[in-house]
C-alpha cells in the first residue's frame, strides 16, 4: 500500500501545525461562546490530537478513505467530536463510506476548549457489521453511528482519566 506523498515531499510538522490549531481552538471557542454556533474546526483539531497521541502520519489532504497511517501501515480515518455539557445525548460520527479504502476508525472525544478527553479506535469488520445492521436509515444509508454505538464496539486507546 503506498501513501501519496505532501506536495512537498516532506513529513508535515506536527508542532508547527499543534500551535498553529491552538490559535484556531482558541478563537472558535470565543466563536462559539459568542453566536452559540460551532466554528467547524473539530475535525482538524481531532486529527492533530490522534497523530500525535497515536503515532500517526496525517494523510495528505483530501486523501478519500483515511486522515492517517499508522506505524504498521494501517490506514485510519479519523472522527472527532466535542462533547459539551449541552450536547443531546444521540451525537453521531460523520458519513464512514464502506466504498473508501481504509482500515480502522478512530473517534477523539474533545471538552469544550478542544482537549482530548478520549481516543477510540474500532476496527473495519466490526464498523461494517454495524453500519450494514439492518434498522436504522442513518446509519445503513448515510453511514452514521452514534458516539455510544461506536463506543460500544471499539478499543479505548487513550483516555486523559484513565490509564489503559
Amino acid at each position: 500500500m503506498s501513501v501519496p506523498e505532501r506536495p512537498s515531499g516532506d513529513q508535515l510538522d506536527l508542532s508547527t501545525l499543534e500551535s498553529t490549531l491552538a490559535a484556531a481552538a482558541a478563537v472558535a471557542k470565543r466563536y462559539r461562546e459568542l453566536t452559540g454556533k460551532p466554528l467547524g474546526i473539530t475535525g482538524e483539531v481531532g486529527e492533530l490530537h490522534a497523530a500525535r497521541l497515536l503515532d500517526l502520519e496525517l494523510a495528505t489532504a483530501r486523501q478519500a478513505g483515511y486522515d492517517a497511517v499508522g506505524p504498521d501501515g494501517r490506514r485510519v480515518q479519523i472522527k472527532s467530536r466535542c462533547v459539551l455539557a449541552e450536547s443531546r445525548p444521540g451525537q453521531r460520527l460523520g458519513s464512514i463510506r464502506l466504498d473508501h479504502e481504509w482500515d480502522t476508525v478512530v473517534l477523539v472525544l474533545m471538552d469544550q476548549d478542544f482537549e482530548p478527553q478520549a481516543i477510540y479506535e474500532a476496527p473495519r469488520p466490526a464498523v461494517e457489521r454495524e453500519l450494514r445492521h439492518p434498522g436504522s436509515r442513518a446509519r445503513n444509508e448515510r453511514g452514521a453511528l452514534s458516539v455510544s454505538k461506536f463506543r460500544s464496539i471499539a478499543v479505548l486507546k487513550w483516555s486523559r482519566n484513565e490509564e489503559i
